[in-house]
């Protein structure tokens, strides 16, 4: 076997995250995109010792998951969602097998080492997966980009073309967003092709537009819609006069901005604004934001955000709370899954004696969990690393009614050396690439009975998992969460305890 072979051959495994393999030559070949059960013809792209890795150049026969037809039509040339072709049954079968197996080797690592311990493998621990009540339209957020359909091409705006970095797919009609995101897109597509107004291009770091950052409450219908743009208006838009009339409903900040293309932000805001007075727009506009990215990486950033239209918020509700959501606040994408996955967490984290007692909420986002845990606990201190989310923490305890929950800015390998409680019980939801390895040290420290971790990477939590279990801790239960029906993720919980010899 070398580089540049093609073989043909049946995908025999599968694992997290939609990586297919099988045996050629006594060597395992990993096949990104491949699903178990496939028959696949593949190139060989790379080969080291004993493994190799493949690119996928024609499925020649179906698996058996394969059991609906996708009806979404940008199935197959968006990179979001891969499973559309697969049932909900078989969704959750393949994402159940997928995280069981990756969580497997170090869960029963450490079973065996625990001689005290009932059960002899996962499944003494493991819970199974459960479902998301929507398989359609569930986001709450979307990340939509500007760029060319193809080199050179005309402007577009929507999400990366599957296996591509710069080509970008128009998806006004994407299935797990609702019928009104579709219009939003269709007319800031057209309002800035018509002004040819251009799109940020990475490599040369010229440019304007860069991304429309859209999220909607479930639970009031709103649009909390976000331009992200670049400063370079000068560049190739001339000097706007003012606008005359109509600025009745724009923020003070939108008249008084000082750009170039002041008159086409405007005109452009106002025109949403119509569009969501049509009698076929279903929702409502809440509030339309400006923000400055001058950034070289393709990073969806603040250097500056102004308001424009409305408010800079949005309301949304979980199990009973409200929260408010403003544009760079952290908050599960799925809202009704998210319930679903709380719920669980509750449940986790109940189990334990949590009355009375401190409970440390790290990575707290908008203090989502930090307040679930506040009406039977003594204190909850959550502690974020983006500053906006913490102080929509602090409005979202004070729109609830509590007063026992504290959320500190910082990094949290910095800021719990300033926290002078310690905790009874820790809460960990850390983003996707997990816990900073010299955070892990200082939270296994405090030596806490109790831990539940929350993580939407398996990998990332099967390698932080290592380092607990390592340390004295042993897993009491364990299950997955299809947060992200469609899609190749999923989130996943672990309740943890302390082993007390």
């Amino acid at each position: 076997m070398k580089k540049g072979d093609i073989y043909e051959g049946i995908i025999e495994n599968y694992d997290f995250p939609n990586k297919g393999s099988l045996m050629i030559e006594d060597r395992k070949v990993t096949i990104k995109g491949a699903l178990k059960g496939q028959k696949v013809r593949f190139m060989v792209t790379k080969r080291k010792s004993g493994m190799a890795e493949g690119r996928l150049l024609e499925v020649l026969e179906k698996s058996p998951l394969e059991d609906v037809t996708p009806s979404c039509p940008y199935f197959g040339m968006c990179g979001g969602c891969t499973y559309q072709n697969l049932s909900a049954a078989n969704q959750l079968k393949l994402k159940e097998e997928m995280v069981k197996k990756l969580l497997a080797t170090v869960i029963n690592d450490s079973i065996k080492k625990k001689f005290d311990w009932a059960g002899e493998d996962i499944d003494s621990v493991w819970e199974g997966i459960l479902s998301s009540p929507d398989y359609k339209g569930y986001r709450n957020k979307m990340e939509f980009t500007f760029g060319d359909e193809y080199k050179d091409g005309p402007l577009a705006l929507g999400l990366h073309k599957k296996g591509g970095f710069y080509d970008i797919l128009n998806v006004p009609d994407c299935e797990i967003i609702g019928a009104d995101w579709g219009k939003i897109l269709d007319y800031t597509l057209a309002f800035f092709k018509e002004k040819n107004v251009p799109f940020y291009h990475k490599m040369r770091h010229e440019g304007i537009l860069r991304n429309l950052v859209i999220r909607q409450s479930k639970a009031t219908g709103e649009f909390l819609i976000n331009l992200v743009a670049t400063t370079q208006w000068d560049k190739y838009v001339e000097c706007d006069a003012c606008l005359e009339g109509g600025m009745g409903e724009l923020t003070q900040d939108a008249i008084s901005l000082e750009y170039a293309g002041k008159t086409l932000i405007l005109q452009y805001t106002m025109g949403l604004v119509k569009l969501a007075s049509d009698k076929d727009f279903s929702s409502t506009i809440g509030g339309i934001l400006y923000t400055e990215n001058d950034s070289l990486g393709d990073v969806v950033q603040s250097d500056r955000t102004i308001l424009l239209y409305g408010k800079e918020y949005i309301t949304e509700e979980v199990m009973g709370l409200k929260f408010k959501i403003s544009p760079f606040s952290f908050f599960q994408t799925n809202t009704k899954g998210c319930e679903v996955l709380y719920s669980k967490a509750r449940e986790y984290i109940m189990s334990g004696s949590v009355k009375g007692k401190i409970v440390f909420d790290l990575y707290s986002g908008t203090g989502t969990i930090a307040q679930m845990m506040a009406p039977v606990a003594k204190k909850v201190i959550g502690i974020e690393i983006i500053e906006e989310a913490v102080v929509a923490a602090r409005e979202n305890a004070k729109l609830n009614g509590l007063s026992n929950c504290e959320f500190i800015a910082g990094d949290v390998l910095k800021a719990i050396d300033l926290v002078e409680d310690k905790p009874d019980m820790i809460i960990l939801d850390p983003p996707r690439d997990g816990i900073n390895p010299k955070a892990l040290e200082k939270i296994l420290a405090f030596g806490v009975d109790e831990m539940v971790y929350i993580s939407c990477k398996p990998t990332s939590l099967a390698r932080d998992l290592k380092v607990i279990l390592e340390r004295g801790y042993e897993v009491k239960k364990v299950c997955a969460v299809d947060q992200f029906p469609m899609t190749t993720h999923c989130e996943t919980i672990c309740h943890l305890s302390r082993n007390v010899v």
